[in-house]
């Protein structure tokens, strides 16, 4: 030991020490009561960056979730009126076979023929999702234009998914190819649907059969033409409906997944070991009170000097 006075060396660092301690002890205990990490960048920064990308993209993949489940609630309504429209073209077929029985009341029938497609139209016209017409075109007669309905399916604003069931290029040929309005029997209009939608259910095909609207006593088998492509119509319709699900179903598996992993890594990196932070805690705030103890000491060591002084 030297016998320096003026600069007391070993004081300073056992004093140097303490501080670096105490640091410690306060940075455990910050974790300890934020549970987190990373409290500020510099605790790392390049953890800090990849983590707050990290979890950016889960809030991104999370919004693309929800819209995933838009879709196929959009796509089950759509999907249920669908089918009770197919069910009422059945309950028409029924009545057709009911009409070739010669004591059958025929204006009766075809009272409910006409009554059963005024439904259908008015199923078309008042289907909606969220106010979002489901059945038909959403630009009105003569747009020439489907539903095509697109939702952000992942983190990126490019990775889309267009459901688009009522269109030519869709499976079915439901809305949008009409150029003049669906009127039916019971005065009900209807604009943007498509000429086979129409000539179903009004007649006014230039083929020359007739359609719901028109029929009588005397041609209500004369339906069949116009009702057999209107229902396969709406069977190419489900068809890409449940082939739309199925893509959806794939990427709602793909997100939760994806958002997993990615809260896995974010948690790595920013939450705290609670176990470890507590043992780091412990040591440091025991080293402290052996380096106060030291540094007590060390205060005192200059006064040997006094000895050589006596």
């Amino acid at each position: 030991m030297g016998f320096q006075i003026a600069t007391n060396i070993g004081a300073l660092k056992a004093y140097n020490a303490l501080s670096s301690l105490n640091s410690k002890t306060q940075k455990a205990q910050l974790r300890l009561a934020t549970q987190k990490r990373i409290n500020s960048v510099a605790d790392d920064t390049s953890g800090f960056n990849v983590g707050k990308s990290l979890d950016q993209k889960v809030k991104l993949m999370q919004s693309a979730q929800g819209n995933v489940g838009s879709a196929k609630d959009m796509l089950a309504t759509a999907e249920s009126q669908l089918i009770s429209v197919k069910d009422m073209l059945t309950q028409i077929k029924a009545k057709q076979a009911d009409a070739s029985n010669p004591a059958a009341d025929k204006a009766a029938i075809a009272n409910d023929i006409k009554a059963i497609g005024e439904e259908i139209a008015n199923a078309f016209s008042t289907t909606k999702f969220n106010n979002t017409s489901l059945l038909v075109s959403s630009s009105g007669a003569g747009g020439g234009v489907g539903l095509g309905f697109t939702f952000q399916t992942g983190a990126d604003s490019t990775d889309t998914l267009k459901v688009d069931y009522a269109t030519s290029t869709g499976g079915g040929n439901l809305t949008g190819t009409i150029a003049t309005e669906l009127t039916t029997a019971g005065g009900l209009t209807v604009t943007g649907v498509s000429t086979i939608v129409r000539d179903a259910l009004d007649g006014t095909d230039d083929a020359g059969t007739i359609g719901i609207a028109e029929v009588t006593s005397s041609n209500i088998s004369d339906l069949s033409t116009n009702l057999s492509a209107f229902e396969t119509e709406i069977d190419k319709a489900l068809g890409a409906i449940g082939n739309s699900v199925q893509r959806l179903d794939a990427k709602d598996d793909f997100l939760t997944s994806a958002i997993a992993n990615s809260q896995a890594s974010v948690s790595r990196l920013f939450d705290a070991d609670m176990a470890q932070e507590q043992l780091n805690a412990t040591k440091s705030s025991i080293g402290g009170q052996a380096a106060t103890a030291m540094l007590a000491q060390l205060n005192f060591a200059p006064q040997a000097v006094l000895q050589l002084l006596g």
